[in-house]
């Protein structure tokens, strides 16, 4: 075959590797769904609920000066069936354009759903879809419908999904009560061999009928509004309890995460005399064996700076400043006590001690591996160590309330 025979015989075979614009979807064809949710119904069937993007009212805005679209920013179509695999093809029929979750923000769990089905079905559903990110944030939604959620309009952000994942960041960030968990961290925890599932938690202050209408985010005050409100601990796929306030607090101490953080403590019997804010911090879960029985020690140690001072303090006081560390510590280690008791009274591992276990020792974790769930995790010695720096103390060395006992005021 000479030269120009076999240039034209690979350009042949080279075209059937062309896949041209087969596949291709225009934009005005597609439904962007930005928040999916699930909810239980009386009978017990399944109630999917999709929160699309209205593309002309985002555009337009509800806050814009001069006066704003008067229609909402999404729209929330609800459907209902007895499995799950069949919601995406329900969507459909109501929709006039293709559902498009490629770009899906939030996906919301009612609080009955995840108690009495639990997690594995829904995340095997969304695990399977091709266009559903697995980077997509999931909640629990609290003593509401899942769906309230997404039908509630917000009034810093057009579209509720959005609120909700940046309220998850803003909360992690500082206040360390919640965290931001996304379907593959989720999966990833199901599946895991000595750690179960813990989600971050919202709830829904206000009227849920009055907070879907446009007219209630056209207010100073809104009727109603989503919040933030601890996590939600899981056993074998299913809820089984609620963390919130200290307890959700020693949480994120052990998982490492927190961020920023306000630490308050009593002073002088003053009850929240002097808050710490948390700079940085580091946590360490460590696992020993002494003849077959596992010891857990959890290290942490934080850095940061005085944020608050109610009371007369000398903070210029090397002494002073020595006790209030040791407040600290002994208030940080009553949190994460706190968190590891409630965890132990629900058999659940929470915080991976079986995975540290693992780790440490793979062959005494076989042995232990059976019982860990029912009796070995409850039972656990877990031993806390916190360690407490103050680095700065303002740009005030004293409070005003030093200051003005001096001088007798």
């Amino acid at each position: 075959m000479n030269r120009k025979g076999m240039f034209l015989f690979l350009l042949a075979i080279s075209v059937c590797f062309l896949s041209g614009c087969w596949s291709k979807r225009e934009l005005t064809d597609l439904a962007f769904i930005s928040a999916y949710s699930l909810d239980l119904t009386e009978e017990g069937n399944y109630e999917a609920t999709v929160q699309v993007i209205s593309p002309g009212n985002i555009t337009s805005g509800l806050q814009g000066g001069g006066g704003g679209s008067s229609s909402p920013p999404v729209i929330v179509y609800s459907v209902t069936g007895e499995n799950l695999s069949d919601m995406d093809a329900l969507v459909t029929k109501k929709l006039s354009r293709t559902p498009y979750y490629a770009h899906t923000d939030l996906v919301v769990i009612s609080d009955e759903l995840a108690k009495k089905d639990g997690l594995p079905p829904i995340l095997d559903e969304l695990d399977r879809d091709i266009e559903f990110r697995t980077t997509t944030a999931i909640v629990i939604a609290k003593e509401t419908k899942a769906k309230d959620l997404l039908t509630t309009l917000t009034g810093t952000d057009r579209v509720p999904a959005t609120n909700i994942v940046k309220m998850l960041d803003t909360t992690e960030k500082t206040l360390g009560e919640t965290l931001r968990v996304n379907v593959h961290e989720l999966i990833t925890q199901v599946t895991s061999t000595g750690k179960e599932p813990v989600l971050p938690v919202i709830t829904l202050k206000g009227d849920p009928m009055q907070g879907k209408t446009v007219k209630s985010v056209q207010s100073t005050e809104l009727e109603a509004a989503p919040e933030a409100d601890g996590l939600a601990m899981f056993k074998e796929g299913k809820l089984i309890d609620w963390m919130d306030g200290e307890t959700a607090q020693g949480t994120v101490w052990i998982l490492d995460k927190i961020q920023t953080t306000i630490t308050s403590i009593s002073w002088e019997k003053e009850k929240k005399a002097i808050a710490y804010k948390v700079m940085r911090q580091k946590t360490k879960v460590s696992a020993t064996l002494t003849k077959g029985k596992p010891k857990l020690s959890i290290s942490t140690r934080a850095e940061g700076d005085i944020a608050e001072v109610k009371v007369p303090v000398e903070l210029t006081d090397p002494h002073v400043i020595k006790k209030i560390e040791k407040e600290l510590e002994k208030e940080i280690k009553s949190e994460i006590e706190k968190a590891v008791q409630q965890a132990q009274k629900n058999k659940s591992d929470i915080f991976g001690f079986g995975e540290v276990v693992h780790r440490t020792d793979p062959k005494a974790w076989k042995k232990l591996e059976k019982e860990w769930k029912d009796r070995t995790f409850a039972e656990l010695d877990v031993d806390v160590k916190v360690e407490a720096l103050i680095r700065r103390t303002g740009l005030v060395n004293n409070s005003l309330h030093t200051t003005l006992k001096k001088e007798g005021k």
